[in-house]
């Protein structure tokens, strides 16, 4: 057992040195994060992973992204939504590989009522990162607001895939099975 454990333990400790340089969703550390996602025995555990997760998916290797990002993220919450939007805009434009960034835009797009806006961001933030859990959430969100019960049901399965103690994918999960079934939420 010692035997097998040393090379994935090196392995791990390299990936520590490497996303130093390395962040974003492509960034080695998430590998691990995801595998004990998974297998979270609790909320609270799980939650302490999908925040290291987070931290990992707003930084990016470019300093004037992260302070874009930054900004935009300050601006999100006392509601400044177009000026949060441009932050998102520009880092789209310089980065348009960092997923974190189409994400963003999403959740202001979402917040401004531009629901196809924020599921064509949410579709590139997928595709370049399939395991974005916010993203997911997102989605499911959206199509309990158009209301597409079912559509939003499987959004919000597929959270409890990579997430499986995530209260809120459950709690959706929940109240959609009452509504399709025909019973009062």
């Amino acid at each position: 057992m010692r035997t097998l454990l040393t090379p994935f333990l090196v392995l791990l400790a390299l990936a520590g040195n490497l996303a130093v340089a390395w962040a974003d969703q492509k960034d080695p550390r998430l590998l691990a994060l995801f595998v004990g996602l998974e297998a979270a025995v609790d909320v609270d555990q799980a939650q302490s992973i999908e925040q290291k997760i987070w931290l990992i998916w707003i930084d990016h290797d470019d300093p004037k992204i992260d302070a874009l990002m930054q900004v935009g993220n300050q601006l999100m919450v006392p509601g400044e939504y177009q000026r949060s939007l441009a932050a998102f805009n520009q880092i789209i434009a310089e980065a348009p590989g960092f997923a974190e960034g189409w994400n963003k835009r999403a959740t202001i797009l979402y917040l401004l009522g531009d629901f196809e806006g924020s599921v064509r961001d949410i579709e590139r933030t997928l595709a370049l990162e399939p395991r974005h859990f916010g993203a997911l959430a997102g989605l499911g969100l959206i199509y309990r607001a158009i209301e597409k019960p079912e559509s939003a049901l499987k959004i919000f399965e597929k959270v409890l895939e990579i997430s499986p103690q995530s209260l809120g994918a459950r709690l959706h999960i929940k109240q959609l099975r009452k509504a399709l079934s025909g019973e009062k939420l």
